[in-house]
């Protein structure tokens, strides 16, 4: 291989993986927009009771639900969760069961690690909440497994925790109280002008590069 290919090639291989990654970007931002403008409709709409199924649920994730039922505090399960601040605490998961006996997991909060969590009003109350679909495995390889026995909770598993906390009916889904929730962030364009950039600076810097070696040959070739 030449001394004039081989940088061709890795020029064009670098160029090809940024440009990639820059129309992956706009692929995710095209996604994120859906998913926005979906869960803001889904928001938008007016509160309907709990879904039966599993697949009602899915249909209706991020819509607000309202539920009756009564608390089962001293069921609340604590779950490692980060705050709105950044700071490291716990989400609030009590459940309540409704009339029919099942059970319906709700997110009441966060609280800071060391506070108590807020104490549940006795008697049947009236909730409501964002439907929210529970992963059905661990949401990514850096999260923690659950570790029921250590009552040490990382993420969301709804069947784990209702084993551990021994409850039968339980929804599949859960809710969530807290209707402050940030929007989602949508940066996927900044992203793919970054590769975008960087695809061009590598072009710029292998012309350059090519320049310079060849004013290097014709200075040689002129004083031999």
């Amino acid at each position: 291989m030449s001394r004039r290919l081989a940088p061709a090639l890795f020029t064009l291989a670098v160029v090809a993986v940024l440009v990639g990654l820059g129309v992956w970007q706009l692929e995710r931002r095209a996604w994120k927009a859906d998913l926005i403008a979906t869960r803001e409709a889904a928001l938008a709409a007016a509160p309907v009771p709990p879904p039966k199924t599993g697949d009602e649920a899915r249909a209706l994730e991020f819509r607000r639900i309202v539920a009756d039922g009564g608390w089962l505090a001293d069921k609340t399960v604590l779950v490692h969760a980060i705050g709105a601040k950044g700071g490291a605490g716990f989400a609030v998961m009590t459940p309540l069961e409704e009339p029919s006996r099942r059970v319906i997991f709700v997110d009441r909060g966060f609280i800071p690690t060391g506070a108590p969590p807020p104490a549940a009003p006795e008697g049947r109350v009236r909730v409501e909440g964002l439907l929210r679909v529970a992963p059905e495995t661990k949401p990514g390889r850096f999260t923690p497994d659950n570790r029921p026995a250590a009552r040490d909770w990382y993420w969301i598993d709804l069947r784990a925790l209702a084993a551990a906390q021994n409850l039968k009916d339980v929804a599949p889904f859960y809710l969530d109280l807290d209707a402050t929730r940030p929007p989602l962030p949508n940066d996927h364009l900044q992203y793919a002008i970054t590769w975008f950039s960087l695809a061009v600076a590598a072009l710029v810097i292998y012309v350059l590069f090519e320049r310079s070696a060849a004013k290097g040959s014709d200075g040689r070739l002129s004083g031999a």
